[in-house]
């Protein structure tokens, strides 16, 4: 079982900051950052096409797009960079909620010619109902992972190139069907720490994503689902979201996270803790019982190179691997021991952190027969997209001159 890379695209903005330009949610409501600082990067086709160049030159074999209100819609950014890519896939990250599951199949389907393939599905359930009832979605918390349920139904009913009718308690399809079924299927991701969660990952999804917990609760969460999975008769792969900061020395990656942490105000913090505080979601509030709103260094280490600092002022994703390159792929490693195939990877600035982690770690887990190859890319120094060279410790200019 080899190893599943994957980075991320900053489509809500970037930065060498842990506040996104849109700062801190709070009651829903994007409120302005209290630190000032430079560098934010905002998320321009520009800037978005070097980040896949560099994913798709360095080994990465998709990037996520999140989706939101704060950021740039999925579907369109994507299949936009998808012609400027050629094997580069997209985690496409949607909410079943505000869209028709046979228009979404529909949408795979077409999504599935245009990029010759390229398609993987990340479905996000929703745990903030403030952010929910913008999109006209007023269920609650367990009548959303159910309507999920039946929205992965009919997708695959649809899928499968004949009249499909389903009847249930949020939908209701007659003869719903695409003109040709995506070919090949899109893979489906899912996740969520709920009892909800839990029986739709098992009936329903590929491939099932965790975020960043220590090992040992990783661990537990892939038996729960391997557990219901069985039940159902299906086999279930597992993945997990984490930031990254790798470096040649250990010494300065956590010197990178250590600066990340002090850019951040006392208030910037009690802020942002008391608005993830307020989410529905289980997987967040046990990101949040990760730190415990500390900010002590010392505690925010919860494993070895596992740090909880973007979970002090991120909402979703809040942990990041920091150390050496070999360290970083250690601790892959040992997640991959534990059945995780797929690694959903991001840091701050994206495009920077590419570097570090493609140019360092790839080559590591590679040696290490956890990847097939060494991508070619990696004979020397990485191409940038302009057809330059550099290294993480250079400079940038990145588009737009920010």
């Amino acid at each position: 079982m080899t190893v599943h890379l994957h980075w991320f695209l900053p489509t809500g903005g970037d930065g060498r900051t842990l506040v996104d330009r849109h700062a801190y949610t709070d009651g829903g409501v994007k409120r302005s950052r209290i630190t000032p600082v430079s560098g934010i990067r905002a998320p321009d086709i520009e800037y978005l096409i070097q980040i896949a160049k560099a994913a798709e030159q360095l080994g990465f074999e998709a990037v996520l797009t999140p989706t939101g209100t704060w950021c740039e819609d999925a579907w369109l950014t994507t299949v936009a960079l998808s012609q400027h890519t050629e094997r580069l896939k997209f985690l496409v990250a949607f909410r079943p909620g505000v869209i028709s599951p046979v228009l979404a199949a529909q949408m795979a389907a077409t999504y599935q010619r245009i990029t010759r393939g390229r398609l993987l599905l990340n479905v996000v359930t929703g745990g903030d109902s403030t952010e929910q009832r913008r999109f006209g979605d007023h269920l609650d918390h367990d009548r959303r992972y159910a309507r999920t349920a039946e929205f992965l139904s009919v997708v695959r009913g649809v899928w499968s190139g004949r009249p499909y009718d389903f009847e249930g308690e949020h939908y209701q399809v007659e003869g719903g069907l695409t003109a040709l079924p995506p070919d090949p299927l899109p893979e489906i991701f899912f996740g969520g720490s709920s009892a909800a969660a839990g029986p739709v990952a098992a009936r329903h999804t590929d491939v099932y994503l965790t975020w960043g917990e220590p090992p040992q609760q990783v661990k537990e969460k892939i038996e729960w689902i391997r557990g219901l999975a069985d039940e159902e008769g299906r086999t279930v792969r597992f993945g997990i979201r984490l930031h990254t900061i790798s470096r040649d020395a250990s010494a300065d990656a956590w010197a990178t996270a250590h600066r990340l942490l002090d850019d951040l105000d006392a208030d910037t913090v009690a802020a942002a803790q008391q608005a993830l505080g307020r989410s529905e979601s289980v997987g967040q509030q046990r990101m949040l019982a990760l730190h415990g709103g500390s900010r002590d260094r010392d505690r925010l280490e919860i494993a070895p190179n596992l740090w909880a600092g973007v979970g002090l002022v991120r909402g979703g994703a809040g942990t990041a691997l920091v150390g050496s390159h070999a360290q970083v792929a250690d601790r892959i490693e040992e997640y991959h021991a534990l059945g995780v195939e797929h690694f959903v990877l991001s840091g701050y600035p994206h495009l920077e952190e590419a570097y570090w982690f493609g140019e360092g770690v790839i080559p590591e887990l590679s040696a290490r027969g956890l990847l097939p190859r060494i991508p070619a890319s990696q004979a020397g120094v990485a191409p940038w997209p302009d057809g330059a060279s550099a290294s993480p410790g250079v400079p940038l200019l990145v588009a737009g001159g920010r």
